[in-house]
């Protein structure tokens, strides 16, 4: 039987990954993160974790958690993981990636004996915050339960979905759901208001309509979510509204399944996205 995994290596402190760290922390999860931005962590060495200055560092932990910004980054902490040879760990994959990624590091990590499952998470920083997020988890069901006391930390519910693999794909499928409706929100909002009807007026109205959606009740998600990449100084090309978007479409290619609405999401949802939390800035 697997010994319990009782220590934590934590690699980006994000807008995701620094709420995530503090849940962790504050669940009693011996914890230690790394960012490059080593300022990042004194908010959560505060509370008891433990900062350290590389991946090297991380050898002793007993599970590896991802919440880096893209495929690239996580590839790129996986490898330099790996390279320490630490045969029986857990790796756990936060980052939105693709499909394919996850399935072809899982295998490069099984050939080291390391266990790497994808589990994105939906929610954003506030549910991070709290632990309730979303968790995606696409895995072996074995490792799954291994690793599911420190998922059940962050995320309420934790759903396995398959896989490896399954849980990049259904996080993106995702995001393709949340994104329409997003810019059908804006588009009808741009509608009514060419007609008289007043934009708090017309989200009054879908509250009780058929066209009621946690999107439209929490609008000014977005506009603070924007506001946080802002100041972190997250390219726009990284946000989700451009980055998850296209990674829809490239896996979409990849698998060779349609899908004519992500691509127009993603040449114009971003534009639209930025525009409407510079105007709710204001």
């Amino acid at each position: 039987m697997a010994a319990p995994l009782t220590s934590v290596g934590l690699v980006g402190l994000g807008n995701l990954g620094l709420p995530l760290a503090t849940t962790l922390v504050r669940a009693g999860w011996d914890l230690a993160v790394l960012d490059a931005h080593a300022e990042r962590a004194e908010p959560v060495v505060a509370l008891g974790a433990t900062a350290v200055p590389d991946v090297a560092a991380l050898a002793d932990r007993d599970v590896l958690v991802l919440a880096v910004p893209d495929d690239a980054a996580v590839e790129q902490v996986l490898q330099g993981y790996l390279a320490l040879h630490r045969p029986g760990r857990v790796v756990v994959v936060h980052s939105t990636v693709l499909p394919q990624t996850a399935t072809r590091l899982a295998s490069v990590a099984a050939a080291h004996g390391v266990d790497l499952l994808d589990a994105p998470v939906s929610g954003g920083a506030e549910r991070a915050g709290t632990g309730t997020l979303t968790v995606l988890a696409g895995a072996d069901p074995a490792v799954l339960e291994r690793v599911r006391p420190l998922l059940d930390a962050v995320g309420d519910p934790v759903l396995h979905v398959g896989p490896v693999g399954a849980g990049a794909a259904a996080k993106l499928a995702n995001q393709l759901t949340m994104f329409a409706n997003l810019a059908g929100v804006y588009e009808a909002i741009d509608f009514a208001a060419a007609h008289g009807v007043a934009t708090d007026a017309l989200l009054t109205a879908l509250e009780t309509s058929l066209g009621d959606s946690w999107i439209a009740r929490n609008l000014g998600f977005w506009d603070r979510t924007a506001a946080a990449y802002d100041e972190s100084g997250t390219p726009v090309a990284a946000r989700p509204w451009s980055k998850d978007l296209a990674e829809v479409v490239q896996a979409a290619r990849a698998a060779e399944v349609p899908v004519p609405l992500a691509g127009w999401l993603a040449q114009t949802l971003a534009a639209r996205v930025e525009e409407h939390a510079r105007e709710a800035a204001r």
